[in-house]
């Protein structure tokens, strides 16, 4: 058969289907079949998993004359997919053409969640394609004659690659296909992106920038209109000082309207405890909605998700509060509409989640955004322009992480062995590892091997040994089961299963919340109220409890700040907002916020583009001046330090420090000299990395990154199932190598790693000085005020509740307001 033959196949099985194939899904069919590689950029819903699995079953016809008759055993295509949760979709898709085509192909999952039956059955037969994650893709490579496996592999499909990209997991994708173009000569690669800024780099990052995969790679974008409409949940009345503590929960009664006229509804939450006390509020206060409405995060038990989405596929639930769990790919048709709360800190993310709902080609999206105070209402409006332009966020490819290359190095010593003259090339094509120098490679080696200069005493950190014949090996069978063991590159804090004390698995929960519990108290999990009995070999035993009140677990998911896009975006509506107040607005949002920021702007003032402002007050805590650069939490916690570190030095005050996605605030028992910081030009983007490193401890915070850089290269062992080690003994173990390193080795490539991923991906160094560059160009306004502002007050109300019970934050606040309405 030839290509036009082919073609002809898939068309008429859509047409079966009553569908019509798009441009863009043609277009990839024709360049599978000329043996091109590629990036797809597509929207969620739109067929893009037909758009690749068709041609790899194309081919295997084209190949196959007599396919119906005789059928070829062996791998032939991998798909990977970020998230497992979305492998029964991708299966169901995948069955449907090849069955009705009567090749006799084969489907399987290989995840975390698959059983060990159905891995060893997998073992001694392989399935014709294999949905799988990095880690298991990883583990594959561990296993013995790997090369066998994958010799016959056409082709691998990774999907959602936007979500890998930027990650240490996307390294590992692209080590894993480094080897794998190696291993089979025929292998075509492509990937599945969303909407991302830098795509050209994604497809670079992704195939490798020098490779002939790169060289013969085509970039297709599925340009289909897709119509996103935002409808903001704007309270009836607008509180004049904002501030975060109800989350949202006081629009509960303007969202069931919402859930009623709905088929199906998501409410996506930003993080799992905000997940758990809205389904609690809806059922206590809508006790009809029992049964109806169920909840989705990634710490509730498998069965339990995987029974919500089925539900929502079959149209079985009303409504589902959930996390970022539901964000990707998973193919729910029926859901009609989705519920934002709060603002989702990026444009890629909330464009996303709009698309779960009238997930079909050519059907609307409708998405409302609740906020959880009033000044989000800045952040809606920005999103509905943005939702007009598509404007979204790059995402940064990480560089060198050698912590990644030392475990991937050591999966491969633990299969079949590996001569570095033949995977220096491998590795060098990567786009991670593309400026890998030789003496950082012998230095890479020297440590698998040897463990170091400072190691060397101790047998332990020599992993791998080196054969007669120069082959790198693992012939430990210890280290080889705790090398397995421990393959991926996700470091949470240990997670603790929670379980009934009668028997009952209930989800996991991290050991942090837990530690913080005496037996007796009692929290909520998986919409539960749960009674504490005892702690035993990490596992949380509880009992149901009848108690009202209860304490929330918080995950440590919970610090997202906004995106550099987004931070963009907000400043430019808070810019529009600052003309609205004299002039008028069409916004419905900005009318909203008129009584705050004429407020505001009565206190202080509504900054312009022009401006940057400064705040200082004096309440019974102390003298507070609060600044607004509106560039997200991470590059304020950066700027608050440096800021308290450089006045400092001209007088000796310390500070408290405080800070939210719009400002950060430095709180002191003594008078700040404004005009001697704004004299001195503190905001200087001059010796920024110097006073960064003082102002931050950044040592201290490199040696926190360094504990997952140590668990990810393998130097700390997390321990067996069911008997993992505690977060704090790894802690200690991981710190003693940093102290080691620093004191005796400060040349290690790991422990120079903790600082650069500290001041590049956590501090966010390239963004901070974009800011102080800004900031230098703007004029500064400085308002005395006499009390706190509609604007400081979120910030204010953030730090109370560090330090106070919920219950007790509520009261202070309520005095507070009653204090500043006056």
């Amino acid at each position: 058969m030839n290509k036009t033959q082919l073609i002809k196949l898939a068309e008429s099985w859509f047409s079966k289907q009553n569908w019509k194939a798009f441009p863009f899904q043609k277009q990839i069919w024709n360049a599978y079949l000329k043996g091109e590689n590629g990036l797809l950029n597509a929207p969620t819903g739109s067929g893009k998993t037909y758009a690749l699995w068709i041609p790899i079953v194309l081919e295997y016809i084209k190949n196959n004359p007599d396919y119906k008759e005789k059928h070829k055993k062996g791998l032939k295509a991998i798909w990977i997919t970020p998230l497992r949760a979305l492998s029964v979709e991708i299966e169901q898709s995948a069955l449907r053409f090849a069955e009705e085509m009567g090749t006799n192909f084969t489907v399987g999952i290989r995840t975390g969640d698959t059983p060990q039956k159905i891995r060893a059955a997998q073992k001694r037969s392989m399935p014709d394609l294999l949905i799988t994650t990095p880690e298991s893709l990883q583990l594959l490579l561990s296993s013995k004659n790997y090369g066998k496996t994958f010799k016959n592999l056409n082709a691998v499909v990774v999907d959602e690659w936007h979500e890998l990209l930027g990650t240490k997991r996307g390294v590992q994708v692209e080590l894993a296909l480094s080897r794998l173009k190696t291993i089979s000569g025929k292998l075509k690669i492509w990937g599945i992106s969303a909407t991302i800024g830098n795509l050209q780099q994604a497809r670079e990052v992704f195939l490798g920038p020098e490779s002939e995969a790169f060289k013969n790679s085509v970039l297709i974008k599925a340009n289909l209109d897709k119509k996103i409409t935002v409808r903001s949940v704007i309270p009836e009345e607008m509180e004049k000082f904002p501030w975060r503590g109800h989350l949202g929960l006081h629009l509960i009664d303007e969202v069931v309207p919402i859930i009623k006229n709905s088929r199906t509804t998501l409410l996506f939450t930003n993080t799992r405890s905000q997940c758990e006390i809205w389904f609690q509020k809806l059922i206590n206060k809508y006790p009809e909605f029992a049964g109806d409405v169920a909840m989705h995060h990634g710490s509730i038990n498998r069965e339990t998700r995987l029974w919500v989405e089925q539900a929502i596929r079959n149209e079985s639930l009303k409504a589902v509060v959930c996390t970022s769990s539901l964000d990707l790919g998973v193919d729910f048709a029926p859901v009609e509409t989705i519920i934002q709360i709060g603002g989702p800190k990026g444009v890629a993310r909330f464009l996303q989640r709009a698309g779960r709902s009238g997930h079909q080609p050519g059907k609307e999206s409708v998405i409302y955004f609740l906020p959880t105070h009033a000044i989000e209402l800045i952040e809606a409006s920005a999103l509905q322009k943005a939702a007009k332009k598509t404007a979204v966020e790059d995402r940064i490819p990480y560089l060198l992480s050698f912590d990644v290359l030392v475990q991937y190095l050591t999966t491969l010593a633990v299969s079949d062995g590996f001569f570095p003259k033949e995977i220096y090339p491998e590795i060098k094509s990567t786009f991670c590892f593309n400026s890998i120098t030789e003496d950082e490679w012998r230095w890479i080696l020297n440590f698998v091997t040897k463990g170091s200069q400072s190691l060397q005493a101790y047998d332990e950190y020599k992993k791998i040994e080196i054969e007669e014949d120069g082959k790198f090996k693992v012939n430990d069978r210890g280290v080889a089961m705790r090398h397995r063991l421990q393959i991926g590159t996700i470091v949470s804090d240990a997670m603790l299963s929670v379980k009934y004390v009668t028997g009952g698995y209930i989800g996991t929960i991290e050991e942090y919340f837990i530690s913080k519990l005496n037996p007796g108290d009692v929290f909520t999990f998986a919409g539960r109220n749960l009674e504490l009995v005892r702690i035993k070999s990490m596992q949380v035993q509880v009992k149901r409890s009848s108690k009202k009140t209860s304490k929330v677990p918080s995950w440590m998911g919970g610090r997202m700040t906004f995106s550099a896009q987004m931070s963009e975006l907000l400043r430019q509506e808070m810019y529009e907002a600052a003309a609205s107040v004299s002039k008028g607005t069409d916004s419905a949002e900005l009318k909203a916020l008129k009584p705050i920021l004429k407020r505001q702007q009565k206190e202080s003032i509504v900054p312009d583009n022009s401006q940057f402002l400064i705040e200082t007050f004096k309440t019974r805590e102390g003298y507070h001046a609060i600044f607004y650069p509106f560039e997200g939490r991470f590059v304020h916690e950066a700027l608050a330090s440096l800021l308290a570190y450089r006045i400092s030095l001209l007088s000796p005050i310390s500070f408290s420090i405080a800070y939210n996605d719009y400002g950060f605030e430095l709180l002191s028992d003594q008078e700040i000299n404004m005009q001697q910081v704004l004299d001195n030009n503190l905001f200087s983007a001059e010796y920024l990395m110097d006073d960064l490193y003082k102002s931050l401890n950044a040592t201290e915070m490199a040696r926190r990154k360094f504990r997952d850089i140590a668990v990810i290269a393998g130097l700390v062992f997390t321990g067996y199932p069911n008997k993992m080690i505690k977060n704090k003994h790894l802690q200690s173990s991981s710190q003693l190598l940093f102290s080691v390193f620093r004191d005796y080795e400060d040349d290690n490539l790991l422990y120079q790693q903790s600082f650069r991923e500290t001041f590049e991906h956590q501090l966010e160094e390239g963004r901070l000085r974009i800011a102080l560059e800004r900031i230098a160009s703007q004029e500064i306004i400085w308002k005395n005020c006499e009390k706190p502002t509609p604007f400081s007050f979120p910030i204010i109300t953030d730090r109370l509740r560090e330090k106070l019970s919920s219950e007790k934050v509520e009261d202070r606040i309520k005095k507070m307001l009653k204090q500043l309405e006056k």
